[in-house]
Protein backbone atom coordinates (compact mmCIF):
# COMPACT_ATOMS: atom_id res chain seq x y z
CA UNK A 1 0.00 0.00 0.00
CA UNK A 2 1.65 3.23 -1.16
CA UNK A 3 1.05 6.89 -0.54
CA UNK A 4 -1.01 8.85 1.98
CA UNK A 5 -4.70 8.47 2.51
CA UNK A 6 -7.33 10.52 4.27
CA UNK A 7 -8.04 9.78 7.89
CA UNK A 8 -11.39 9.13 9.49
CA UNK A 9 -11.36 9.52 13.25
CA UNK A 10 -13.99 10.14 15.87
CA UNK A 11 -12.53 13.14 17.68
CA UNK A 12 -15.92 14.05 19.12
CA UNK A 13 -16.22 10.68 20.81
CA UNK A 14 -12.73 10.99 22.24
CA UNK A 15 -13.38 14.43 23.70
CA UNK A 16 -16.64 13.28 25.28
CA UNK A 17 -15.28 10.18 26.92
CA UNK A 18 -11.65 11.09 27.58
CA UNK A 19 -10.00 8.28 25.65
CA UNK A 20 -6.23 8.32 26.13
CA UNK A 21 -5.74 7.10 22.59
CA UNK A 22 -3.71 8.34 19.64
CA UNK A 23 -4.65 11.97 18.97
CA UNK A 24 -4.04 11.59 15.24
CA UNK A 25 -3.82 8.21 13.59
CA UNK A 26 -1.65 7.87 10.48
CA UNK A 27 -3.43 8.67 7.23
CA UNK A 28 -5.63 5.90 5.92
CA UNK A 29 -6.65 4.34 9.23
CA UNK A 30 -10.26 4.28 10.43
CA UNK A 31 -11.24 3.46 14.01
CA UNK A 32 -13.34 0.31 14.35
CA UNK A 33 -13.44 -0.12 18.13
CA UNK A 34 -11.70 1.46 21.08
CA UNK A 35 -11.65 1.22 24.86
CA UNK A 36 -10.91 4.02 27.25
CA UNK A 37 -7.43 3.92 28.73
CA UNK A 38 -5.22 6.02 30.95
CA UNK A 39 -2.23 8.18 30.05
CA UNK A 40 0.97 6.79 28.57
CA UNK A 41 3.72 6.10 31.09
CA UNK A 42 7.35 4.99 30.81
CA UNK A 43 8.94 2.02 32.51
CA UNK A 44 12.27 3.76 31.89
CA UNK A 45 15.34 1.58 32.55
CA UNK A 46 13.50 -1.36 34.03
CA UNK A 47 12.22 -4.72 32.83
CA UNK A 48 8.81 -4.11 34.36
CA UNK A 49 6.59 -3.87 31.27
CA UNK A 50 4.47 -6.63 32.82
CA UNK A 51 3.46 -4.36 35.70
CA UNK A 52 2.97 -1.23 33.60
CA UNK A 53 0.84 -2.99 31.00
CA UNK A 54 -1.26 -4.96 33.46
CA UNK A 55 -1.74 -1.93 35.71
CA UNK A 56 -2.92 -0.02 32.64
CA UNK A 57 -5.26 -2.92 31.86
CA UNK A 58 -6.70 -2.78 35.39
CA UNK A 59 -7.05 1.01 35.16
CA UNK A 60 -9.16 0.51 32.04
CA UNK A 61 -11.19 -2.11 33.88
CA UNK A 62 -11.88 0.40 36.65
CA UNK A 63 -13.01 2.95 34.07
CA UNK A 64 -15.17 0.37 32.29
CA UNK A 65 -16.75 -0.84 35.53
CA UNK A 66 -17.08 2.31 37.61
CA UNK A 67 -16.26 5.20 35.29
CA UNK A 68 -13.43 6.23 37.61
CA UNK A 69 -9.91 7.22 36.55
CA UNK A 70 -7.28 5.98 39.01
CA UNK A 71 -3.51 6.01 38.54
CA UNK A 72 -2.17 2.77 40.04
CA UNK A 73 1.32 2.28 41.43
CA UNK A 74 3.20 -0.11 39.18
CA UNK A 75 6.17 -0.19 41.53
CA UNK A 76 4.23 -1.30 44.59
CA UNK A 77 3.42 -4.46 42.66
CA UNK A 78 6.97 -4.74 41.33
CA UNK A 79 8.57 -4.79 44.77
CA UNK A 80 6.08 -7.40 45.97
CA UNK A 81 6.94 -9.65 43.04
CA UNK A 82 10.69 -9.15 43.59
CA UNK A 83 10.14 -10.67 47.03
CA UNK A 84 8.04 -13.52 45.61
CA UNK A 85 10.81 -14.31 43.12
CA UNK A 86 13.42 -14.14 45.85
CA UNK A 87 11.55 -16.62 48.06
CA UNK A 88 11.27 -19.10 45.20
CA UNK A 89 14.90 -18.53 44.17
CA UNK A 90 16.10 -19.29 47.70
CA UNK A 91 13.92 -22.40 48.06
CA UNK A 92 15.19 -23.67 44.71
CA UNK A 93 18.79 -23.07 45.87
CA UNK A 94 19.40 -20.58 43.09
CA UNK A 95 18.06 -22.90 40.37
CA UNK A 96 15.12 -20.67 39.41
CA UNK A 97 14.62 -17.51 37.41
CA UNK A 98 15.42 -14.27 39.22
CA UNK A 99 15.16 -11.33 36.86
CA UNK A 100 13.17 -8.16 36.34
CA UNK A 101 10.60 -9.86 34.11
CA UNK A 102 7.25 -11.40 35.05
CA UNK A 103 3.83 -11.90 33.47
CA UNK A 104 0.35 -10.44 33.82
CA UNK A 105 -0.96 -13.01 36.29
CA UNK A 106 1.72 -11.93 38.78
CA UNK A 107 0.05 -8.52 39.02
CA UNK A 108 -3.29 -10.18 39.73
CA UNK A 109 -1.64 -12.40 42.35
CA UNK A 110 0.02 -9.40 44.02
CA UNK A 111 -3.31 -7.57 44.06
CA UNK A 112 -4.94 -10.48 45.90
CA UNK A 113 -2.12 -11.08 48.38
CA UNK A 114 -0.76 -7.58 49.02
CA UNK A 115 -3.44 -5.20 47.76
CA UNK A 116 -2.74 -2.14 45.63
CA UNK A 117 -1.67 1.47 46.03
CA UNK A 118 -2.23 4.59 43.95
CA UNK A 119 0.75 6.19 42.24
CA UNK A 120 0.36 9.21 44.52
CA UNK A 121 1.12 7.01 47.54
CA UNK A 122 4.07 5.11 46.07
CA UNK A 123 6.01 5.97 42.91
CA UNK A 124 9.02 3.72 43.58
CA UNK A 125 11.36 6.41 42.25
CA UNK A 126 12.72 7.41 45.67
CA UNK A 127 13.20 11.02 44.66
CA UNK A 128 14.62 10.28 41.20
CA UNK A 129 13.04 11.55 37.99
CA UNK A 130 13.07 8.15 36.27
CA UNK A 131 12.92 4.48 37.15
CA UNK A 132 16.20 2.59 36.87
CA UNK A 133 16.52 -0.91 38.29
CA UNK A 134 19.86 -1.79 36.70
CA UNK A 135 21.95 -1.49 39.86
CA UNK A 136 19.20 -2.68 42.18
CA UNK A 137 18.53 -5.90 40.24
CA UNK A 138 22.25 -6.76 40.34
CA UNK A 139 22.47 -6.02 44.05
CA UNK A 140 19.40 -8.09 44.85
CA UNK A 141 20.65 -11.11 42.92
CA UNK A 142 24.17 -10.77 44.32
CA UNK A 143 22.76 -10.73 47.83
CA UNK A 144 20.72 -13.89 47.21
CA UNK A 145 23.55 -15.72 45.43
CA UNK A 146 26.02 -14.90 48.21
CA UNK A 147 23.65 -16.23 50.85
CA UNK A 148 22.81 -19.39 48.88
CA UNK A 149 26.51 -20.07 48.25
CA UNK A 150 27.20 -20.28 51.99
CA UNK A 151 24.54 -23.00 52.42
CA UNK A 152 23.40 -21.09 55.49
CA UNK A 153 20.16 -19.20 55.12
CA UNK A 154 19.80 -16.35 57.58
CA UNK A 155 16.26 -16.54 58.99
CA UNK A 156 16.09 -12.74 58.73
CA UNK A 157 17.22 -12.52 55.11
CA UNK A 158 13.90 -11.07 53.93
CA UNK A 159 14.50 -7.92 55.98
CA UNK A 160 17.92 -7.47 54.38
CA UNK A 161 16.34 -7.97 50.96
CA UNK A 162 13.64 -5.41 51.80
CA UNK A 163 16.33 -2.95 52.89
CA UNK A 164 17.85 -3.11 49.40
CA UNK A 165 14.45 -2.45 47.84
CA UNK A 166 13.93 0.47 50.20
CA UNK A 167 17.33 1.93 49.38
CA UNK A 168 16.63 2.02 45.66
CA UNK A 169 12.86 2.39 45.45
CA UNK A 170 12.01 4.04 48.74
CA UNK A 171 10.13 2.47 51.64
CA UNK A 172 6.38 1.82 51.53
CA UNK A 173 4.20 3.65 54.01
CA UNK A 174 1.67 1.08 55.29
CA UNK A 175 -1.02 3.76 55.70
CA UNK A 176 -1.69 6.44 53.08
CA UNK A 177 -4.33 9.01 52.26
CA UNK A 178 -6.40 8.97 49.09
CA UNK A 179 -9.08 11.56 48.42
CA UNK A 180 -9.34 12.52 52.07
CA UNK A 181 -9.47 9.03 53.56
CA UNK A 182 -6.80 6.76 54.99
CA UNK A 183 -6.18 3.29 53.58
CA UNK A 184 -3.72 0.44 53.62
CA UNK A 185 -3.05 -1.45 50.37
CA UNK A 186 -5.62 -4.16 51.09
CA UNK A 187 -8.40 -1.76 52.10
CA UNK A 188 -7.66 0.42 49.06
CA UNK A 189 -8.06 -2.60 46.78
CA UNK A 190 -11.23 -3.75 48.53
CA UNK A 191 -12.99 -0.44 49.13
CA UNK A 192 -11.83 1.76 46.25
CA UNK A 193 -10.79 -0.47 43.34
CA UNK A 194 -13.24 -3.32 44.02
CA UNK A 195 -11.97 -5.57 41.24
CA UNK A 196 -12.33 -9.35 41.37
CA UNK A 197 -9.04 -10.88 40.24
CA UNK A 198 -10.76 -14.24 39.80
CA UNK A 199 -12.79 -12.72 36.97
CA UNK A 200 -9.80 -12.60 34.62
CA UNK A 201 -8.73 -15.42 32.35
CA UNK A 202 -5.44 -15.96 30.54
CA UNK A 203 -5.41 -17.54 27.07
CA UNK A 204 -2.75 -18.88 24.76
CA UNK A 205 -2.55 -21.05 21.62
CA UNK A 206 0.00 -23.83 21.15
CA UNK A 207 -0.28 -27.37 19.80
CA UNK A 208 2.11 -29.08 22.23
CA UNK A 209 -0.77 -29.05 24.76
CA UNK A 210 -4.39 -30.05 24.33
CA UNK A 211 -6.81 -27.34 23.27
CA UNK A 212 -9.48 -26.21 25.75
CA UNK A 213 -7.32 -27.34 28.66
CA UNK A 214 -5.11 -25.36 31.07
CA UNK A 215 -1.38 -25.20 30.42
CA UNK A 216 1.67 -23.55 31.90
CA UNK A 217 3.24 -21.31 29.26
CA UNK A 218 6.88 -22.39 29.15
CA UNK A 219 8.71 -19.06 29.03
CA UNK A 220 11.43 -17.92 31.48
CA UNK A 221 9.45 -14.99 32.87
CA UNK A 222 6.66 -17.33 33.97
CA UNK A 223 8.59 -17.91 37.19
CA UNK A 224 5.37 -18.55 39.09
CA UNK A 225 4.10 -21.23 36.66
CA UNK A 226 0.99 -19.28 35.71
CA UNK A 227 -1.69 -21.32 33.98
CA UNK A 228 -3.40 -20.26 30.75
CA UNK A 229 -6.27 -21.80 28.81
CA UNK A 230 -5.11 -23.19 25.46
CA UNK A 231 -7.28 -22.33 22.44
CA UNK A 232 -6.97 -22.85 18.70
CA UNK A 233 -5.57 -19.73 17.07
CA UNK A 234 -8.82 -18.65 15.41
CA UNK A 235 -10.63 -18.87 18.73
CA UNK A 236 -7.88 -16.95 20.51
CA UNK A 237 -8.42 -14.17 17.97
CA UNK A 238 -12.17 -14.43 18.42
CA UNK A 239 -11.73 -13.77 22.14
CA UNK A 240 -9.65 -10.69 21.33
CA UNK A 241 -11.94 -9.30 18.64
CA UNK A 242 -15.18 -9.79 20.53
CA UNK A 243 -13.67 -8.33 23.71
CA UNK A 244 -12.56 -5.14 21.96
CA UNK A 245 -15.90 -4.87 20.13
CA UNK A 246 -17.74 -5.09 23.48
CA UNK A 247 -15.60 -2.43 25.16
CA UNK A 248 -13.18 -4.72 27.03
CA UNK A 249 -9.49 -3.96 26.63
CA UNK A 250 -7.03 -6.87 26.59
CA UNK A 251 -3.62 -7.52 28.14
CA UNK A 252 -1.01 -8.73 25.62
CA UNK A 253 2.24 -10.68 25.96
CA UNK A 254 4.40 -11.48 22.97
CA UNK A 255 7.43 -11.08 20.76
CA UNK A 256 8.82 -7.65 19.85
CA UNK A 257 12.25 -8.83 18.71
CA UNK A 258 11.29 -9.07 15.04
CA UNK A 259 12.45 -6.68 12.32
CA UNK A 260 8.76 -6.17 11.59
CA UNK A 261 8.26 -4.67 15.03
CA UNK A 262 9.29 -1.13 14.13
CA UNK A 263 9.45 0.34 17.60
CA UNK A 264 10.43 3.84 16.53
CA UNK A 265 7.78 4.12 13.83
CA UNK A 266 5.09 2.46 15.89
CA UNK A 267 4.08 -0.41 13.60
CA UNK A 268 4.23 -4.19 13.97
CA UNK A 269 3.86 -6.17 10.73
CA UNK A 270 4.64 -9.78 9.91
CA UNK A 271 7.39 -8.97 7.43
CA UNK A 272 11.10 -9.14 8.25
CA UNK A 273 12.37 -7.42 5.09
CA UNK A 274 14.49 -4.56 6.41
CA UNK A 275 13.93 -2.44 3.31
CA UNK A 276 10.17 -2.90 3.52
CA UNK A 277 10.18 -1.83 7.17
CA UNK A 278 12.25 1.25 6.31
CA UNK A 279 9.45 2.35 3.98
CA UNK A 280 6.83 2.47 6.74
CA UNK A 281 4.23 3.95 6.98
CA UNK A 282 3.80 2.45 3.49
CA UNK A 283 2.52 -0.91 4.64
CA UNK A 284 4.29 -3.98 3.18
CA UNK A 285 2.73 -7.31 2.31
CA UNK A 286 2.76 -9.89 5.08
CA UNK A 287 3.52 -13.59 5.35
CA UNK A 288 0.95 -16.34 5.68
CA UNK A 289 0.01 -17.26 9.24
CA UNK A 290 -0.89 -20.77 10.37
CA UNK A 291 -1.16 -22.64 13.65
CA UNK A 292 1.66 -24.91 12.51
CA UNK A 293 4.08 -22.09 11.65
CA UNK A 294 3.23 -20.30 14.86
CA UNK A 295 4.17 -23.44 16.81
CA UNK A 296 7.37 -23.97 14.84
CA UNK A 297 8.54 -20.43 15.56
CA UNK A 298 7.82 -20.85 19.26
CA UNK A 299 9.62 -24.20 19.43
CA UNK A 300 12.69 -22.80 17.65
CA UNK A 301 12.85 -19.73 19.95
CA UNK A 302 12.14 -17.40 17.03
CA UNK A 303 8.99 -16.34 18.85
CA UNK A 304 9.96 -15.29 22.34
CA UNK A 305 8.29 -13.72 25.35
CA UNK A 306 9.81 -10.23 25.18
CA UNK A 307 7.28 -7.64 26.17
CA UNK A 308 3.82 -7.00 27.57
CA UNK A 309 1.49 -4.25 26.36
CA UNK A 310 -2.18 -3.27 26.56
CA UNK A 311 -4.55 -3.64 23.59
CA UNK A 312 -7.03 -0.76 23.63
CA UNK A 313 -8.55 -0.60 20.16
CA UNK A 314 -8.88 -1.79 16.60
CA UNK A 315 -8.49 0.06 13.30
CA UNK A 316 -8.75 -0.69 9.60
CA UNK A 317 -7.01 0.62 6.49
CA UNK A 318 -8.89 1.63 3.36
CA UNK A 319 -8.08 -1.71 1.74
CA UNK A 320 -9.48 -3.61 4.72
CA UNK A 321 -6.35 -4.58 6.65
CA UNK A 322 -6.95 -4.77 10.40
CA UNK A 323 -4.54 -3.25 12.92
CA UNK A 324 -4.85 -3.26 16.69
CA UNK A 325 -4.09 -0.19 18.79
CA UNK A 326 -1.64 -1.31 21.46
CA UNK A 327 -0.64 0.93 24.35
CA UNK A 328 3.04 0.69 25.22
CA UNK A 329 5.05 1.72 28.31
CA UNK A 330 8.05 3.39 26.66
CA UNK A 331 6.80 6.94 27.01
CA UNK A 332 4.68 9.06 24.71
CA UNK A 333 7.54 9.77 22.29
CA UNK A 334 7.92 6.09 21.42
CA UNK A 335 6.04 4.81 18.39
CA UNK A 336 2.83 6.66 17.53
CA UNK A 337 2.22 8.79 20.62
CA UNK A 338 3.27 5.88 22.81
CA UNK A 339 1.24 3.30 20.89
CA UNK A 340 1.90 0.56 18.36
CA UNK A 341 -0.35 -0.30 15.43
CA UNK A 342 -0.08 -4.09 15.29
CA UNK A 343 -1.35 -5.94 12.23
CA UNK A 344 -3.72 -8.87 12.44
CA UNK A 345 -1.02 -11.12 11.00
CA UNK A 346 1.57 -10.03 13.57
CA UNK A 347 -0.95 -10.45 16.36
CA UNK A 348 -1.78 -13.98 15.21
CA UNK A 349 1.83 -15.04 14.82
CA UNK A 350 3.60 -13.31 17.70
CA UNK A 351 1.13 -13.34 20.59
CA UNK A 352 2.26 -15.54 23.46
CA UNK A 353 -0.73 -14.91 25.70
CA UNK A 354 -3.73 -12.66 26.38
CA UNK A 355 -5.61 -11.74 29.54
CA UNK A 356 -9.22 -10.58 29.54
CA UNK A 357 -12.28 -10.34 31.77
CA UNK A 358 -14.30 -13.55 31.57
CA UNK A 359 -17.44 -11.58 30.68
CA UNK A 360 -15.82 -10.75 27.35
CA UNK A 361 -15.25 -14.39 26.41
CA UNK A 362 -17.78 -15.70 23.85
CA UNK A 363 -20.28 -18.15 25.32
CA UNK A 364 -19.42 -20.66 22.59
CA UNK A 365 -15.86 -20.82 23.90
CA UNK A 366 -16.76 -20.86 27.58
CA UNK A 367 -19.05 -23.82 26.93
CA UNK A 368 -16.10 -25.82 25.58
CA UNK A 369 -14.06 -25.01 28.68
CA UNK A 370 -16.85 -26.10 31.00
CA UNK A 371 -17.50 -29.46 29.29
Amino acid sequence: MKGKRSIVFVFALMSMTGFAQIDKLPDGFTVLDQCESTVIKSQDRTGTCWSFSTSSFLESEIIRTYGTHIDLSEMFTVRNIYMEKAMKYVRYQGMANFSQGSLAHDVLYSYQKYGMMPESAYSGKNGKKKHDHSAMAKELKSFLDSMIKTHHIDPHWKQSFTNILDKHMGPVNPIFDYEGKSYNPMSFAKEVLKLDMNAYIGFTSFTHHNFYEPMVVEVPDNFSDGVYTNLPLDELMKVLDEAIAEGFSVEWDGDVSEVGFARRKGYAVFNNDTNAIKNLPDLPSEGEVSQELRQALFDSYETTDDHLMHITGKTQTEDGRVFYVVKNSWGKKAGIEGHVLMSDAYMRMKTVSLYVHKSAVPRSILDKLED
